[in-house]
């Protein structure tokens, strides 16, 4: 669980679930405006930049999902992401990637508001070409500090020497290069350890910045082939490239597709035979049930929001929805329902769902949601790339009256 004092509530985030993770409809603007408000504030802020590889990992890997939904900021870093949103009908068209954060942030013309960066990771010797790199002109970040942690598992990683030799740089801003599959849960796993306010995985942008990779033109991100330079620089990447790719065109058919004619339909059925959302809230000993009935979708998520700012106002532990008359639910409520049951979490609470039928449980099913519910899931998990099915029991991935 990630605490976050915040310098803005997350239910006023507008974010969209995609692919069971949700993605904040902003632009590069924004998210720098947040990164220097919390620098400048000292508040622990986590950013997230999902790509494909994050929706795949966030699949077979519960910590993993958990780094992503518990995160401050989650900006779209991958063109698949984008892609999936188009064709759900998500308004989510910038793409802001890591790699670009870090180059905004490093301008030169940011030299008046300089952030302290700390390196962590990549390659052996990388880290320390990118802080020559940025220190041998002036610009926006200055480097901090560097550390190799080697090639150990995470907890090899956090003991406290690491963690303690990263929080004396004093640095606004960690820049973490370990792999998404180990920097994401070595940030969340840490996160109440560490004293830099700014921590983000960056994935490749050490590199770019050392000189060790060079990066795609700008026209080649356009037009989203990003990836097939990303192999032509480093060609042992076309393992993880085409594994990624065969997750995505599976879902395309199990998932994508269906939910994207389900929210069409939806959306024409509700213009056809509009139906307000009416919110009870209803007080219980230990917790708040909220019954939502009608059409929970982005048309009625101000007054929802404000149902659940009243509700988390209160006294309760926990918070139920109720959906046992809700005709369909959208992108945009499942992201402030993920953004409830972050806030639930901040605070040591719960948030669960009854009465979902068989139509709501498919819903969540399509938008990867399953988990919310405690239902199982066949998902597959890969061995050196390799395929082996495996059941995600409700042992491992734990309903949400029992997550944590």
């Amino acid at each position: 669980m990630i605490t976050n004092t915040g310098l803005r509530d997350d239910l006023t985030r507008d974010v969209y679930c995609v692919g069971g993770l949700p993605i904040d409809a902003l632009d590069m603007a924004t998210v720098i405006e947040r990164i220097e408000k919390a620098a400048t504030s000292r508040t622990p802020f986590l950013i997230s930049t999902p790509n494909l590889h994050f929706l795949v990992q966030s699949r077979i890997d519960p910590e993993f999902r958990d780094s992503v939904l518990d995160s401050d900021v989650c900006p779209a870093d991958g063109i698949a992401i984008i892609w999936i949103a188009r064709l759900l009908g998500l308004p989510v068209k910038a793409r802001v990637s890591g790699s670009d954060v870090f180059e905004a942030l490093s301008a030169p013309e940011r030299l008046a508001r300089q952030l302290k960066v700390f390196l962590f990771g990549g390659a052996e010797g990388v880290a320390a070409q990118a802080a020559a790199k940025l220190s041998a002109v002036p610009a926006g970040l200055s480097c901090a500090g560097i550390l190799d942690p080697g090639f150990g598992s995470i907890d090899d990683m956090s003991h406290d020497q690491v963690i303690d030799k990263v929080n004396a740089s004093n640095a606004d801003f960690l820049a973490v290069a370990l792999g998404a599959k180990k920097g994401q849960p070595w940030l969340y796993r840490n996160h109440h350890r560490l004293t830099i306010p700014i921590r983000v995985h960056l994935g490749a942008a050490i590199n770019f910045m050392a000189g060790t990779v060079k990066r795609a033109p700008v026209w080649i991100r356009a037009v989203g082939f990003e990836w097939l330079w990303r192999i032509k620089e480093e060609p042992q990447l076309w393992r993880r490239y085409g594994y990624d790719g065969w997750v995505l065109l599976r879902l395309l058919f199990s998932r994508l597709l269906p939910l994207a004619i389900a929210n069409r339909w939806c959306r024409f059925w509700s213009q056809r035979h509009p139906r307000a959302l009416q919110i009870e809230i209803v007080q219980n000993q230990d917790s708040a049930t909220i019954g939502l009935c009608g059409d929970a979708c982005e048309e009625h998520i101000e007054r929802a929001i404000a149902s659940f700012q009243q509700t988390l106002a209160g006294d309760n532990k926990n918070i139920v929805i109720d959906l046992s008359r809700v005709r369909y639910i959208d992108g945009r409520f499942f992201g402030a329902l993920l953004m409830l049951r972050k806030r639930l979490k901040e605070r040591g609470s719960k948030l669960s769902f009854i009465g979902a039928g068989l139509s709501i449980q498919r819903i969540f099913r399509l938008n990867e949601l399953s988990f919310l519910l405690g239902m199982e899931e066949v998902s597959y998990v890969h061995r050196e790339y390799g395929l082996l099915p495996v059941r995600l029991t409700p042992a491992l991935v734990p309903p949400a009256s029992q997550a944590p």
